[in-house]
């Protein structure tokens, strides 16, 4: 787990959907009762840390990267496999037409056979520290962020492997999404701050403030103006969002112990209907749009270690085998 202790307090709307375009589009869904609890909490253990993790959209599994290897699961909280040959992986994107999925690395990004469960090959990034990562489906070309000393953008072509080009973004990258139109849109994280640019072209279209958001983590779409609509507030320590376009609600996961559900009243309005305990450390999530499950992981931790120059605030020593999965539904 890397370090990302944050301060951000407030959700900008504009961070919480951007995918969702053809959904405003369509008209607003109708309010409905955010009624999430527990359904599976299982300890997974193992060992190596976590970042960000998805459901596989072919088959309701949830891939968790753990450094060295990939944990799966079942929509149930059930280990399916555990995915050997990893380097250091701690985010990972699906292409589903391409039976593959990719994850960020140290310096690298691994490529995954989602049908033989396989790490099948590396792409080396040299000098680049990918952390959140992204396939765009309309160009067909992964995207890593890249904090570190670069703050950039890799274009990857999905089919080949080839590192197609970069993207400077001018500050340190960190959640971002596609349109399904051809445009990503990415949180820079030391300058609250959005940038949109062209997948194709690799060439920046806009820089967009989200003030009052501060030290902006995760990101769900669904507008494109880069205006600020509404904010609502959430707990601490937020590291990401999603929206369910089905029942019209957001979610924001945060270090406190707390995801915060919102739900889309309007174009324009968002309103708090729901807080769902979780447990320190989960700040980190997946949604299973095709079941409306939300599944989030942490672990326990002793103290942190002490303070020096160069880590002023570390992070919480983690206890072994306590690794935990939970899943909340409706």
């Amino acid at each position: 787990m890397r370090d990302k202790t944050k301060a951000t307090i407030v959700f900008a709307i504009f961070l919480v959907v951007v995918s969702l375009a053809a959904f405003v589009r369509l008209g607003i869904a109708a309010p409905s009762p955010s009624n999430y609890h527990p359904l599976t909490k299982v300890t997974l253990g193992g060992e190596g840390g976590w970042d960000y993790f998805e459901v596989d959209p072919a088959t309701g599994h949830v891939f968790i990267p753990r450094g060295d290897h990939i944990q799966v699961v079942d929509s149930g909280g059930k280990q399916v496999a555990d995915i050997a040959n990893a380097h250091g992986t701690h985010a990972i994107v699906f292409a589903p037409e391409l039976k593959s999925a990719f994850l960020s690395a140290e310096g690298s990004v691994d490529v995954l056979d989602t049908d033989k469960l396989q790490v099948v090959h590396g792409i080396k990034l040299p000098g680049k520290d990918p952390d959140a990562i992204l396939y765009d489906s309309s160009s067909k070309r992964v995207f890593t962020f890249n904090g570190g000393g670069t703050k950039d953008a890799t274009a990857i072509d999905a089919v080949t492997g080839k590192v197609v080009g970069s993207i400077p973004l001018g500050g340190k990258p960190e959640s971002a999404q596609a349109d399904g139109g051809g445009n990503i849109y990415v949180n820079i994280e030391d300058k609250n701050q959005i940038v949109a640019f062209d997948a194709a072209s690799l060439k920046v279209l806009h820089t967009w403030p989200v003030a009052p958001c501060k030290d902006p983590a995760g990101m769900a779409i669904d507008y494109t103006s880069g205006k600020v609509v509404a904010t609502v507030p959430i707990g601490k320590g937020v590291d990401a969002n999603r929206f369910d376009p089905a029942t019209g609600l957001a979610f924001a996961s945060c270090n406190d112990g707390t995801i915060t559900v919102a739900h889309q009243d309007s174009a324009d309005q968002y309103s708090v209907v729901q807080t769902i305990a979780t447990q320190r450390g989960a700040r980190t999530m997946a949604l299973d749009t095709k079941n409306h499950n939300v599944y989030t992981v942490t672990a326990d931790f002793g103290p942190p270690p002490p303070a020096t120059p160069q880590d002023p605030h570390p992070w919480p020593e983690v206890i072994g085998k306590t690794f935990t999965l939970m899943v909340f539904g409706q």
